[in-house]
This record gives structure tokens, sequence and C-alpha cells, in this order.
């Protein structure tokens, strides 16, 4: 584990956690629940600390975290300054050093019916950030018409790579490059200007400001900022040949996506689904499934389970499509 991440443990833990490499070993959280056991997940796979070090798989073997030493690592991930952190805390997570996203629970404090802060901080989620550079090269060929760069729609359920897969198509759509195609001819990609709305800082993962995660030469992010407004604002400052978004939801953000097409953006963006004949097949879908069909050219379904693993490549109608080069 680097030593970045290692030092927001409290020692009893930086010490059982030194044994053994957990980036390297493609885990993707680490819980912490106050007098509950140190879990660490891998997609939908659970681990857990051992309390004399490593990793194991009974919980009656994991390393007990108390309320305590949770609250002497919010000491260590906000450097000895909480306070300092109020509008983050407010969002519900925090950024560290290496792009790692701390997420926070514990008693929320309401002003106005919003959340002002959050006090007694008892839970917390670290979400590893770990950038696979290449993963979206074999999707290439399928997001291209020429030199058009389709609209696209990254679906899977929660912990199935999205998020990891788009990053590295945005690195590769800004940086542009050659490849070889089916025939053997070297097909060539232009670099584009790619403006990223990072709403929870999972994309780029920005510590003060600079990204932890390399997105291409020509890409601008917007961190920290809603969909709604982060669109709209990238639309009016950065002149974008592509938008890029993860997570999909509101209705707004719909209506902004619209908008971003007829400015001639193309855009690359994930949501939350569970597989290609849910999506296009199902009777009882909702009005936001059938909006996010008719916008987007090119749908790209993750497998359950299989983290990163494409399981089918569709236009809007639900048909598969082959790759054009």
């Amino acid at each position: 584990m680097s030593s970045e991440l290692l030092k927001i443990f409290p020692v009893g833990i930086r010490e059982r956690f030194g044994k053994t490499d957990i980036i390297s070993e493609d885990f993707t959280e680490l819980r912490f629940r106050c007098n509950g056991p140190v879990m660490l997940l891998r997609g939908r796979e659970e681990r857990f600390l051992h309390k004399n070090g490593g990793i194991c798989c009974e919980k009656e073997q994991a390393y007990i975290i108390s309320v305590n030493e949770i609250r002497e690592m919010m000491e260590y991930i906000s450097n000895f300054s909480v306070y300092a952190f109020e509008e983050e805390l407010r969002q519900g997570f925090l950024t560290i050093p290496g792009g790692h996203r701390v997420g926070i629970c514990g008693k929320a404090v309401l002003t106005d019916g919003k959340i002002k802060t959050i006090r007694n901080i008892s839970f917390l989620n670290i979400r590893l950030a770990r950038q696979v550079q290449g993963c979206g090269e074999n999707l290439l060929p399928y997001l291209f018409r020429g030199d058009r760069l389709y609209h696209t729609l990254i679906v899977s359920p929660p912990g199935c790579g999205k998020t990891t897969l788009l990053r590295d198509v945005i690195r590769l759509v800004s940086d542009g490059g050659t490849w070889p195609d089916r025939q053997g001819m070297v097909k060539t990609i232009r670099g584009r200007k790619v403006s990223v709305v990072d709403e929870r800082s999972e994309l780029a993962a920005c510590y003060n400001g600079v990204p932890q995660n390399y997105l291409g030469s020509r890409t601008d992010v917007l961190d920290g900022c809603s969909k709604e407004k982060g669109m709209e604002l990238m639309l009016r400052s950065m002149s974008p040949e592509v938008i890029a978004v993860d997570e999909l939801g509101g209705e707004r953000e719909m209506e902004l996506i619209e908008k971003s097409i007829y400015c001639g953006c193309s855009i690359l963006a994930t949501v939350h689904g569970e597989g290609r004949e849910a999506w296009f097949l199902d009777a009882g879908e909702e009005c936001r499934k059938k909006l996010l069909t008719g916008m987007f050219e090119r749908y790209v379904f993750l497998k359950p389970g299989k983290p990163g693993c494409v399981e089918a490549v569709c236009d809007n109608t639900g048909r598969e499509v082959s790759a054009e080069w």
C-alpha cells in the first residue's frame, strides 16, 4: 500500500495493512464501521483485515475498529483541522492525496432542512483510486464512425467498472493516437477537447484542484460541481468537443445532455442499469430510460460480477453492433 494512504490510519491498522498490497490485489473499497470489522471489497466480493495482519475471509478473525480509531483517522485525513473541510463534509466525502475518496457518515447537522455538516463521524468508506490505462482500447472501434464519435452511454450495476472504463475512454479520446484496424491498416483518431464534469471527484480524483488521474492532454476538469450546473458552465466557457459525466440520473441532466448534443458536442456518460435485456426489453421502463435511449447512439453493457468486462455494445434500438474498424 502507498505511504500516502497508509498514513491516514491509526498505528494498529497501519501495521496490519502494511503486510499486504491492497492496490495490486484490485480491492476497490475499504469500509470502516464503528465497533465492526474492517472490510475490503473487490466488486461484490468481501474480505476482512485480519486481527493479526493480512487479509482473511472469516469475519470472526477480523480486526474490529473502535469509534476512537475512526475519529483518529478523520484527524489524519483532515490534517488535524476537520472544521476546514466543512464544505466537503456537507457533501459527504473528502478526496485525499492519491485521489482516493473518503465517504463519511455520522450525525447530520441540518439547517433549514439541508445538511450543514456531519458530526460524530463513525463510518468511513474509502473508494480507492485506480486508473487502468488501456482498458478502453478494445472499445474504441465501436464508438467511432469515420472521424465522428458516437454519443455513448456505459450501463452497468454498481461495482462493475463503468467509471474506470469511462475514465480510460476519456483519456484515449483526449489524446488521440493510432491503432491497427481489422485489415492490419492503421486507424488514426485525432485528439479532442474534452470537458469533464466530475461531480463526485471520481473521474479525475482531484486533490487541491490537481487531477490525480491522467485524463488526457486536451481534457479540462470541473471538480465537485453538480452535473446540471457544470455542463452549462463548460458549454459557455470551454468550447468542448466532448462532454463527459459519470452516473446520470436527474431530469435536468437529461435536458442538458440534449442541449449539449444540439451544440455539436459528443457525449460520454455512465448510468446504473441491470443489463441489455432489462434496459431495452423491460415493459416497466421509466421515462428516464426512454429519454436516454433516444439520445444516445451506443450503449455499452458490462457483465455483472466481472468488473470492466463488456457484455455487448448496442445501438439505440437494442441491436448489437459490430466494430467499425
